[in-house]
């Protein structure tokens, strides 16, 4: 009896340093800042169960894993048996967050939102406990939302500190409007906070303004101010920010083979980073692919096998992996090849002459009349081959280009 009783408490304490650990790693892996840090990690460490809060604005139908930074950290919490809650911006998606913009962001239309949410949260569900994740559309409380509790809110606040924005001060600089509409999302996104009574919100650094607004709105509820933490930001295929206003996105729901080409399309220099935010793969594992692949190439070919494995399994991952070696690598195909995005349903000479890849449809017919043409290594026959996926293209002996639906 007494050995099992020591078993229990040996194995007790080594569950309180795996929480320990983990806690650790949920303070610092891909986190830019925390607000509140030090209130935080008591809270984490004493074992209290938080309501932990994010949300997304239906921008696109897609969630890229650039989002799904924040949905691993999510994940992570919920892994220690906090409560997630998981807000669809179906409201905020009209009001439009200007955030990470240059510009006005266009209001969009209550059926653009619609046909956007249709499988967001199956989206989300790719890395979430679906059946441990609360989820609501913000609509719920900000559609009959009145105008006295709007000015409310907006009292807290002085144009200066929307004024005091980076992106914001750029655009009053080069004369760019700034609709009234943009300040009211930072109270709207608040206001999600108050109606779910966050302990702690989510969020990129973009949106440090948003949620900091989310504490001041709850003081005005008296509710006690959520920490927040920043997360940092993923960069896209193209360098910049990953956003599908660029196209310059790898999606959850990506087929296998696309999102290991568009993973192998990367930068060198954002491997580690991907490495870091986009697997689960632990700190000391990652350090030693780096250094042991001397050739980034390598490196980044465990990189693009992680990702798909996560989202599509080890067999689609692996089969991903083959097909590139086989398309890529063995016919000298290049890398870093010319991107088009174009809508499924469109004719393959009208987006080469388009895209300024042949001069008329003349030389086009005398490709496909010489086999000169190849999608996905498969020759080209038909003069009015219509596009229904994405596909590597060969154009002649040299020219290649990869087209995505």
């Amino acid at each position: 009896m007494l050995v099992l009783k020591k078993d229990f408490v040996n194995n007790k304490k080594n569950d309180n340093i795996l929480n320990m650990d983990k806690v650790e790693e949920i303070l610092t892996r891909g986190v830019d800042e925390v607000i509140d840090k030090k209130h935080l990690e008591k809270r984490l460490r004493s074992g209290e169960k938080l309501r932990v809060k994010l949300g997304i604005d239906p921008t696109s139908p897609n969630i890229h894993i650039g989002r799904a930074v924040v949905l691993w950290k999510l994940k992570a919490f919920q892994e220690l048996g906090h409560k997630i809650v998981f807000i669809i911006g179906d409201f905020t998606g009209l009001i439009g967050d200007t955030s990470d913009k240059d510009a006005e962001r266009p209001m969009m239309s209550e059926e653009e939102i619609k046909k956007n949410i249709h499988d967001y949260f199956e989206q989300a569900g790719k890395i979430l406990d679906k059946s441990q994740t609360e989820m609501h559309y913000n609509s719920e409380w900000l559609e009959p939302l009145g105008f006295k509790k709007i000015g409310e809110m907006a009292d807290l606040f002085g144009l200066h500190q929307f004024e005091a924005r980076e992106n914001i001060a750029c655009r009053l600089e080069q004369g760019k409007r700034i609709s009234l509409r943009e300040l009211l999302y930072p109270l709207m996104q608040g206001y999600d906070s108050v109606a779910i009574k966050a302990d702690l919100e989510l969020g990129g650094t973009d949106q440090k303004f948003n949620l900091l607004a989310g504490r001041d709105i709850q003081k005005l509820y008296n509710q006690e101010p959520q920490d927040i933490m920043t997360m940092t930001l993923l960069e896209g295929t193209d360098g910049r920010k990953m956003s599908s206003s660029w196209g310059n996105v790898i999606n959850l729901i990506d087929e296998p083979d696309e999102m290991f080409g568009r993973v192998m399309s990367l930068n060198d220099d954002l491997i580690k980073k991907y490495f870091v935010l986009a697997t689960r793969i632990s700190p000391k594992e990652i350090d030693e692919i780096i250094k042991s692949n001397i050739n980034p190439k390598d490196a980044k070919m465990r990189l693009a096998y992680e990702i798909v494995k996560i989202y599509h399994g080890g067999k689609e991952a692996r089969g991903a992996q083959e097909n590139f070696v086989k398309l890529f690598q063995k016919r000298e195909i290049p890398e870093d090849i010319k991107e088009i995005k174009i809508k499924k349903g469109e004719r393959l000479d009208n987006v080469l002459i388009e895209n300024k890849i042949i001069p008329s449809k003349s030389e086009f017919r005398r490709l496909v009349k010489g086999r000169a043409i190849e999608a996905d290594s498969q020759v080209v026959n038909n003069v009015n081959y219509v596009i229904e996926k994405s596909i590597v293209l060969r154009v002649g002996k040299k020219k290649f280009l990869k087209i995505l639906i």
